[in-house]
């Protein structure tokens, strides 16, 4: 193996992990937000888990991706640290199926259905229907699919140039004599997990391990068996990383990870040997098969799983006695949003979603108890409005941050539109909580000055707060339960909230003509309409965002003038409602 073979393996490694990474990406781009949605339904039931993580791992081709996800959800608070233990060991089970690929390679045989299956066959077609589909379709998800299919076309050509690469070690003595010393369980156990730690992938250490069994021959069970047992530990130095800086919980669930595979590990190395001692396995000495690595990983993973499964409250109290709890040490606030979930942006923006709910929630909160005290002033409940405003301008700084950092990556179309609605909706939402300040002010001025507003006034402002309370919960609900059929609901209402703004300045204007009311009042009650009506106004951007989302239009003006130029029999029939529902009384002066 000279010079010229050691460059085609590094560059043959260096494709297979563009290839894998490609892969990768462009499957959880694909699965969008589904991901973050599948893991967060997690129960107590430890076999959902291992299902679910199983599954995902297999998606997306990685379980230090799905690993590290579950680090960011524990350090958000999003699961619990019981909880992905059983997606751990699913993780584990679904990353084999790299390894079933990679099995592909060794097919041999004139038949020409196996001829078909061999990647060097059938990857030159996927590259060319992958090129194809990216040159001559504008569709995002057609994209998705075509990175898909080149990223596993290059995968495959990288693999081969690894064997390729390391076919002449054949023929090297010395080759041989390493092989034989890596039939040793600890140095096999210590290989295999030094050289998934350097790259950073199992699944390309399996590749390597592949390439080295199908090229030289030299590969023998005994060799393999600890290599491969070794690469599922060296993979948990990226959970590993990823835990830095991260709070005891999240720690922990890099250690389960670490736990899992090193006790499996040590279990199983001892059972095996323990039999081999007696029974004298005879395959040990004999040359990998083209399907052995994949047998031997996923029967590990799996017969690791069901001895652990049982036993996933001692594994996290054993995470708990690594990383224990100091009773002197505070624990950090816990973050709202981890940069973890960066490396899978559709993740990341579904956990935006869901902290922009908590804000929504809050605002919502917010304004209700402004309405409340503008009728019953009270200084603890003006102050708790004022701190939510505050904690509602943190909210926005941090998810607006937050999704500048995503917006850089690569994102689908549809991703796309979801954070351009998500920056849109937290700015309107934080307006409305200034709004609701705003109103708490009117109310201090009003008891400080020992003013009030007339009976008749007070009945016609109670219409307007109640109409305005109503598009507020209408719009928060639609917000968090994506209901555009509700959505629809809020621009008639907006609509019936502009006429009785209207209606009550001119009121306003003939009780003040007649004597019946002092400008000073007029002041605060044309100051407490106009942030009524502005929250109206925040409240109908929402949910026209959303529906513009929906039904892919983002001019906000052309979508107004369409919706109040067409005689939609729905807007018409909502807008007569609403006018009957917040109906002013009778005027005095009338």
């Amino acid at each position: 193996m000279d010079l010229f073979d050691v460059l085609s393996l590094i560059g043959g490694l260096a494709l297979f992990l563009f290839g894998m990474n490609t892969l990768s990406a462009a499957l959880e781009k694909l699965a969008g937000g589904k991901l973050e949605k599948l893991l967060e339904k997690m129960t107590s039931n430890p076999i959902k888990g291992v299902l679910l993580g199983a599954g995902v791992t297999a998606v997306i081709q990685s379980s230090s991706a799905t690993t590290v996800m579950l680090v960011g959800f524990v350090n958000s608070g999003i699961m619990k640290l019981r909880q992905v233990i059983g997606v751990i060991m699913g993780a584990n089970i679904g990353t084999t199926m790299t390894a079933w690929l990679l099995s592909l390679t060794a097919l041999d045989g004139d038949n020409i259905f196996i001829q078909l299956l061999k990647p060097s066959s059938f990857t030159p077609i996927l590259a060319i229907i992958g090129t194809g589909l990216i040159m001559f379709s504008k569709s995002d998800k057609k994209h998705n699919i075509a990175t898909i299919l080149l990223g596993f076309a290059v995968l495959m050509f990288g693999m081969d140039a690894m064997s390729d690469a390391v076919s002449g070690l054949k023929d090297v003595p010395e080759f041989g004599e390493l092989m034989i010393a890596f039939s040793n369980p600890i140095l096999g156990v210590i290989a295999g997990a030094v050289l998934t730690a350097i790259i950073q992938s199992s699944s390309a250490s399996v590749g390597i391990l592949q390439a080295l069994a199908t090229s030289t021959g030299a590969v023998t069970h005994g060799t393999a068996l600890p290599i491969l047992l070794g690469q599922n530990i060296g993979t948990c130095v990226t959970a590993l990383i990823s835990s830095i800086g991260a709070n005891k919980s999240a720690k922990r669930v890099a250690i389960v990870h670490l736990l899992f595979n090193v006790l499996g590990t040590v279990v199983f190395l001892a059972l095996f040997y323990l039999l081999n001692a007696f029974l004298h396995f005879q395959f040990l000495d004999m040359p990998l098969e083209g399907t052995s690595i994949p047998i031997i990983h996923t029967a590990f993973n799996v017969l690791a799983t069901l001895l652990f499964l049982p036993f996933t409250k001692q594994i996290e109290k054993l995470a708990c006695l690594v990383i224990r709890d100091n009773p002197n040490e505070e624990e950090g606030e816990m973050p709202m949003l981890d940069e973890r979930l960066l490396k899978t942006p559709s993740v990341a923006i579904e956990q935006c979603r869901n902290v922009a709910i908590r804000m929504a929630k809050l605002t919502r909160k917010t304004i209700f108890q402004s309405l409340d005290i503008l009728g019953n002033y009270d200084q603890k409940k003006s102050m708790e409005v004022v701190e939510n405003e505050n904690t509602i301008d943190i909210y926005e700084d941090k998810i607006g941050s937050y999704l500048l950092k995503i917006s850089s990556k690569d994102l689908s179309e549809h991703d796309s539109k979801l954070v351009s609605k998500l920056l849109h909706t937290i700015g309107d939402l934080e307006r409305i909580s200034d709004h609701a300040v705003n109103v708490v002010e009117a109310a201090e001025e009003m008891y400080q000055k020992k003013i009030k507003f007339s009976d008749e006034a007070s009945q016609e402002i109670d219409v307007i707060k109640n109409a305005v309370s109503e598009i507020l919960d209408k719009a928060i609900e639609a917000f968090i339960n994506s209901d555009i059929a509700l959505a629809k609901q809020v621009e008639p209402l907006e609509d019936v909230i502009d006429e009785l703004r209207t209606d009550l300045k001119s009121r306003h204007i003939e009780r003040l003509r007649l004597g019946k009311c002092t400008i000073e009042l007029g002041f605060i009650l044309s100051d407490l309409l106009t942030n009524l009506e502005r929250v109206s106004d925040h409240c109908s951007n929402i949910a026209v965002c959303m529906i513009q989302v929906k039904e892919n239009n983002m001019d906000t003006h052309e979508y107004m003038t369409e919706l109040k130029r067409s005689d939609d029999s729905e807007f018409v029939d909502a807008l007569n409602g609403y006018k009957k529902r917040y109906t002013l009384p009778v005027s005095e002066n009338a």
